[in-house]
């Protein structure tokens, strides 16, 4: 099974406001960047696309090391979030419906497909793949907002 490193950052102007999401896909020597934009979302949206859009860049099963910035993303996963939820008919326990179920819905489907680790990595520091996506979440957004 192929492994693959990948790396992932959200980026929000304004929280909601235009966002860009950015992920860095690291195999065998080889580097793939991906980037997106969405005219009005939140940056716990992005976070979440982030990682999404890199799990369906995949082609085939692999063991993935997935590196976010984002507790709340990395958090989901490794603390099994979504058993309550998905017990409680996606409801949190202070019985409001989870915030951004439509891509969690999709992230959880896409994840089972490989072997993921999520890697929760310090945001804004020295880590270069972190920073990379950072730029190219930010770059997304500096493109697509009429100046």
């Amino acid at each position: 099974m192929k492994e693959v490193d990948i790396y992932t950052d959200g980026a929000c102007s304004g929280n909601p406001g235009p966002g860009g999401w950015a992920a860095v896909l690291l195999y065998n020597g080889h580097q793939k960047e991906i980037s997106g934009f969405e005219e009005h979302t939140t940056n716990q949206r992005m976070e979440i696309k982030a990682a999404l859009a890199a799990l369906q860049t995949l082609k085939e099963k692999c063991r993935v090391r997935l590196h976010s910035d984002s507790a709340y993303l990395v958090n989901a996963f490794e603390q099994n979030w979504f058993g309550g939820w998905e017990r409680n008919g996606w409801m949190t326990s202070k019985k409001t419906p989870v915030v951004n179920q439509d891509l969690w819905q999709e992230v959880l489907e896409i994840s089972s497909k490989h072997r993921v680790r999520w890697v929760k990595v310090k945001g804004h520091s020295d880590n270069e793949w972190n920073n990379r996506c950072d730029f190219l979440a930010r770059q997304e957004i500096e493109k697509n907002i009429p100046a």
